[in-house]
């Protein structure tokens, strides 16, 4: 009986034990995967629905090449605002761009903007959908194309800005009114 159970155990726990351990594990071999981001946006930093421009793209090493964050279309003087409460943790210039950086309340991330006049400063407390500052023209970031760079860090990596878009936000489309059966219309 004890021989059947331990084959058991090992014929079921020891793989799943191995399946989570690979799949914590990052490609490179480095260390494992950063934790799950909470989806605590409220609302995208530009527009209703901007498009995306140039998606997050990992480098494969820290120094390797890629895009940290997302590019979102949008206009020169258009607002910016902070797509989760926190606390702004800087607001100024990084090699002649403006750059907005709020330290989102209760996690351990932190979201970026640029470029980006700030309107806003170090250490000020910000609801979600405050005007943190406005689009500054082309040039900077995106070429002759207008667009705000969004970034999301955790510590020192960088991780999608996109996933912490709740499902609601990021997928919605037009709202709809469906007709409401078995309410009577009101008499004129």
């Amino acid at each position: 009986m004890r021989r059947t159970m331990r084959w058991v155990w090992a014929a079921t726990v020891l793989p799943l034990a191995l399946a989570v351990t690979v799949a914590g594990a990052r490609a490179d071999g480095g260390a494992p995967a950063p934790a799950s981001v909470p989806a605590v946006a409220r609302v995208w930093p530009v527009g209703v629905r901007p498009p995306v421009l140039r998606g997050w793209e990992p480098p494969a090493s820290v120094y390797g090449p890629g895009h940290r964050g997302v590019d979102l279309g949008t206009a020169a003087g258009e607002p910016v605002r902070a797509v989760a409460a926190g606390r702004v943790s800087y607001a100024g210039r990084v090699a002649g761009r403006g750059v907005v950086s709020v330290e989102l309340a209760g996690t351990e991330l932190r979201t970026t903007y640029e470029p980006v006049t700030a309107t806003v400063r170090e250490g000020e407390e910000v609801a979600a959908g405050q005007v943190v500052g406005a689009v500054e023209g082309a040039g900077a970031h995106c070429g002759a194309v207008v667009c705000v760079h969004w970034g999301l860090l955790r510590g020192e990596a960088y991780l999608d800005p996109l996933l912490l878009l709740p499902p609601w936000l990021l997928n919605r489309g037009p709202s709809r009114l469906l007709p409401v059966l078995g309410v009577p219309l009101p008499q004129g």
